[in-house]
């Protein structure tokens, strides 16, 4: 899947530009990319992480 896609998918998973930390972690896995990935497009579109599961966000 090109960047383009993961961004478009990843845009529309986010509601109100937040994307819980769960969500995160499933997108990753059904796009078949690094979590660190869906992490640094959020960072780009400026959408927030939330629930964090580690406590970080």
């Amino acid at each position: 899947m090109d960047q383009e896609s993961i961004i478009d998918v990843v845009r529309k998973a986010a509601a109100d530009n937040r994307l819980s930390c769960e969500k995160a972690h499933e997108l990753a896995e059904e796009l078949k990319v690094p979590v660190s990935e869906i992490g640094k497009i959020c960072n780009v579109l400026k959408i927030k992480i939330t629930a964090c599961q580690l406590g970080c966000f």
